[in-house]
C-alpha cells in the first residue's frame, strides 16, 4: 500500500466508505464532508511548514514498514511539522517504525537498531484488557455469562467503533469482548481522555466530549487539550508508562476513561497508528499539539530530550 494512491486504502459501497485494513465503515454524509474540509486546512498548514523546513538542515529520516503513514495519521503530521523525513528505503533511514493498521500482525525484521513499535503486535480489546489488569491491578474485562447488570460489548478489531450496551448475564458472541461500563459521564456528555504516548511518556491529552447516547461514535461534540499532569497523577502516569512498555508501544494513543464514582482510570483501547489531532480540536491547539508531538518524535529517534 505504501506506493499506491490514497484511494486504494478505501472502498466505496453505496453511501458508506470502508477502510480496507481495519474493516471500519464510515457513512458518506454531511458530517464526513465537514470533517474532511476541517482536516484539509490543517493539511495545508503542515504542507507550508514542510516547505519552510527545506530551508533548515536536513532532519533524521525514518523508514516505515509495511506501510507509509498517510497524511491523516498523527505521526505523519508530527514528522512533517518537525522536519523528520519519511525515508523511501531502509538504507537512507536513521530509524524504522512498524506501521500496520491491522489489529494483530507479525512485523518484518527491523532493519535498524533504532526500531519502534515492532513489539506491538496485538492491540485486540482482549489483549488491552489483559495488560491493563496486570499493570493496574483491577479488571476491565467481564465474563458475560457470569456478570450482572449493564456492560459494554465490543468487537476485538481496531478502529471499528462498534460498541454497544448489553445486559448481563448474556451468551458470549463470537469475536466479541465484554467490558465493565465505566461511568465517565459529566453533564450528559461522555468524556474520553485520548492520550498520545511517545517513548512511554504522555505528550498531551485530548479531552473528547460527546453526548452520552453517542458514547461509542467517532464524532466529538468538542475537544480540548490539556497537559498530562493536569489530568493524571504521577502514579497514574508511571503505571500508564508501564502499560505502554508491556504492550510494546513506543508511539501511539491510549483511549483512557476515568470512572467518576471511584476515580479509577481504565485504558479501553490502544491505537498504534492513531489519527489526529482530533477534528473538533480548535485550529491553534491542533498546531500546538502537532508541534509537541513532532518534538517528541524527533527526540525518540535521536535519543535526545525534547
Amino acid at each position: 500500500m505504501s506506493d499506491t494512491l490514497w484511494t486504494s486504502d478505501f472502498s466505496v459501497r453505496g453511501r458508506t466508505v470502508r477502510v480496507k485494513k481495519t474493516g471500519a465503515v464510515i457513512p458518506l454524509d454531511k458530517a464526513l464532508a465537514s470533517e474532511a474540509a476541517n482536516w484539509f486546512s490543517l493539511y495545508l498548514a503542515i504542507r507550508a511548514k514542510t516547505a519552510l523546513n527545506r530551508l533548515l538542515p536536513r532532519g533524521p529520516a525514518v523508514w516505515f514498514a509495511p506501510d507509509r503513514p498517510r497524511p491523516w495519521y498523527l505521526i505523519w503530521a508530527a514528522a512533517s511539522w518537525n522536519g523528520v523525513r519519511i525515508a523511501r528505503s531502509p538504507d537512507e533511514a536513521d530509524a524504522s517504525f512498524f506501521f500496520e493498521d491491522a489489529t494483530q500482525a507479525r512485523p518484518p525484521v527491523p532493519p535498524h537498531a533504532r526500531a519502534f513499535n515492532y513489539a506491538c503486535t496485538d492491540i485486540s480489546k482482549s489483549r488491552v484488557a489483559e495488560v491493563f489488569e496486570a499493570c493496574f491491578g483491577y479488571p476491565l474485562m467481564l465474563d458475560p455469562e457470569q456478570g450482572v447488570g449493564l456492560a459494554v460489548e465490543k468487537g476485538e478489531a481496531n478502529g471499528v467503533h462498534d460498541g454497544r450496551l448489553v445486559w448481563l448475564p448474556t451468551r458470549r458472541r463470537p469475536g466479541r469482548t465484554y467490558q465493565r461500563l465505566i461511568d465517565n459521564v459529566e453533564d450528559g456528555m461522555a468524556v474520553d481522555l485520548r492520550t498520545p504516548f511517545v517513548g512511554g511518556k504522555p505528550v498531551v491529552v485530548f479531552i473528547k466530549r460527546r453526548p452520552v447516547q453517542d458514547r461509542f461514535a467517532n464524532h466529538n461534540a468538542d475537544v480540548a487539550m490539556a497537559e498530562p499532569r493536569e489530568v493524571f497523577s504521577e502514579d497514574e502516569i508511571a503505571r500508564l508508562g508501564v502499560f505502554c512498555r508491556v504492550m510494546g508501544l513506543d508511539w501511539g494513543g491510549l483511549d483512557i476513561l476515568r470512572d467518576r464514582p471511584t476515580g479509577r482510570l481504565y485504558v479501553v483501547d490502544v491505537n498504534k497508528t492513531d489519527m489526529g489531532p482530533p477534528i473538533a480540536l480548535p485550529f491553534p491547539a491542533k498546531l500546538k499539539a502537532v508541534a509537541r508531538m513532532g518534538r517528541a518524535l524527533r527526540a525518540l529517534i535521536t535519543e535526545q530530550t525534547p
